[in-house]
């Protein structure tokens, strides 16, 4: 039986979609035809609109079900309201995740920010689906449980074990503190794949505006999650330091070689350093923001598709020819062309 919250989301979701399926339907007769239009990493495979949009399908599809599952307990297509997940005579994927997944919140901000996440993030794939139309993929095999456990070791966590839907270090680390730094490991990700995919995009007047629109939400969602860290770590330290190393994993795992040059992404924890206020002051700063400072210029980076598919697969050697980037959070690869 649904219950206030979920009877809500229900709500919200029924909401939008007649404006989805205006949308979707005004994006589906732009002839999403493939083009030329750039190569995949320095791969020889030239890239659709469509391709780019069903990346980006694969990665909601990813957060949406992190969030339900937080938030609900349940997968998306498991909402009052379904969310589909196998499209266009697909077969979807199985999520795999520890039974009782919902996180046990004890903090009314965390949690409602997370409800809100989860339904914005629902709306996502909602709205790439009705976009897509009849090219839309299926939800692959998504892993909420092996994959957390993999990270925390690749980066170097005092732990080996590592639950987002619950505490850890014998309760060291709170559910609420667990649940944001899992979805740490996704927002800015998620920022990082829909900016360089923008330049992509041969429809700058139909597709990329809708792009740019989900890759603001995702900004938000990114910066929402990194100052809630930083709330809670309340001068602890003991937070914000498990950012920096997320931070360095990525960016290990996000370092690409193309036509023999290296092509390194960089990634900003969360951490406290001095900044220069009007160039005569020195003053403490807290980096809630995952921007290049190093050149001075204060920009987001973007990332390729092969350096996101390194991050959220952690596969850092390219794949056989026609074999996709398999493992952590997708253990049998990504659906469509960029795989």
């Amino acid at each position: 039986m649904a219950n206030v919250e979920t009877q809500q989301l229900d709500s919200i979701i029924a909401s939008r979609r007649a404006m989805l399926a205006v949308g979707g339907a005004a994006l589906a007769g732009l002839a999403f035809a493939p083009k030329a239009n750039a190569q995949v990493s320095g791969s020889t495979a030239t890239i659709s609109d469509t391709d780019i949009l069903n990346f980006a399908l694969n990665l909601e599809y990813l957060e949406a079900q992190f969030y339900t599952l937080a938030v609900y307990g349940v997968t998306i297509d498991k909402l009052p309201t379904p969310i589909p997940v196998a499209v266009n005579g697909g077969t979807a994927g199985t999520v795999t995740v520890k039974a009782n997944a919902q996180v046990p919140f004890t903090d009314a901000a965390i949690k409602a920010y997370a409800a809100e996440t989860a339904i914005e993030e629902g709306k996502h794939v909602l709205f790439l689906q009705n976009a897509l139309n009849t090219k839309a993929v299926s939800m692959p095999d998504i892993d909420l449980l092996n994959s957390f456990n993999t990270l925390a070791v690749a980066a170097g966590l005092p732990i080996s074990t590592f639950d987002p839907f619950g505490p850890n270090a014998g309760g060291a680390i709170s559910a609420d503190a667990s649940f944001l730094l899992g979805a740490y490991i996704f927002e800015d990700t998620g920022v990082s794949a829909y900016h360089g995919a923008a330049p992509l995009i041969t429809d700058k007047k139909g597709v990329l505006p809708a792009a740019v629109g989900i890759h603001a939400v995702e900004a938000y969602h990114a910066g929402l999650v990194r100052t809630s860290i930083n709330r809670l770590d309340a001068g602890t330290n003991s937070l914000n330091p498990v950012t920096v190393l997320i931070s360095k994993a990525r960016t290990m795992l996000g370092t690409t070689t193309v036509s023999g040059a290296a092509s390194s992404s960089f990634d900003t924890g969360i951490a406290t350093v001095n900044v220069m206020l009007n160039g005569t002051a020195s003053l403490p700063a807290t980096t809630i923001v995952d921007a290049d400072s190093a050149k001075g210029f204060s920009i987001a980076q973007g990332r390729s598709a092969t350096q996101i598919l390194q991050i959220v697969t952690g596969q850092t050697t390219a794949p056989a020819t026609g074999a996709k980037y398999k493992g952590v959070f997708f253990p049998s690869g990504l659906n469509g062309l960029i795989s």
